[in-house]
């Protein structure tokens, strides 16, 4: 059982992104002949011969939109893969993409980072490591939201808010 709620990408965000991304580009679906590949619109990997999209998304920035939030320096965009249709979103309310190290990095409510922690457990327990880094990050009152990232890439996979 899970605590906090890993957040995928909203709808809206999905559909303004599957046509233009936060960097104003194109989106350009392809078909992923490999698989593999973290999809942000449903939490999981794709499989092999799914329809998907890279494109570029700035979910601090789309955080602040709907909290009136300012940033400022903060406001990062990077690559993301979603779905290139509509899908159904996450099917599980479990800690997706726990198989490798990430950072949980801690934001206020200004937008501001306050920190963070790296969680280096990849393995059965790495759900409870999870936990404990949200639970950590959310013990302080300032924090508002944390993003999991990627360490190797600093990508970002998913957001989790304060209850």
């Amino acid at each position: 059982m899970t605590t906090y709620t890993a957040r995928p990408i909203g709808p809206t965000a999905l559909k303004e992104l599957r046509s233009t991304d936060d960097a104003g580009r194109p989106a350009v679906p392809f078909t992923d002949d490999e698989g593999g590949a973290p999809l942000r619109c449903c939490l999981r990997r794709s499989e092999p011969g799914e329809r998907i999209a890279l494109v570029s998304y700035a979910p601090l920035r789309r955080w602040a939109g709907e909290t009136g939030a300012e940033p400022g320096a903060y406001d990062e965009q990077g690559p993301v893969f979603v779905h290139a249709d509509d899908c159904t979103g996450p099917a599980t309310g479990a800690y997706p993409f726990t198989e490798a190290r990430r950072t949980v990095r801690r934001y206020s409510a200004e937008g501001r980072i306050l920190g963070g922690r790296l969680v280096e457990v990849p393995d059965a327990a790495s759900s409870r490591a999870f936990e404990d880094a949200f639970t950590e990050a959310f013990a302080d009152p300032a924090v508002a939201l944390v993003h999991v990232r990627a360490v190797e890439y600093g990508c970002f996979l998913y957001e989790v808010r304060r209850p």
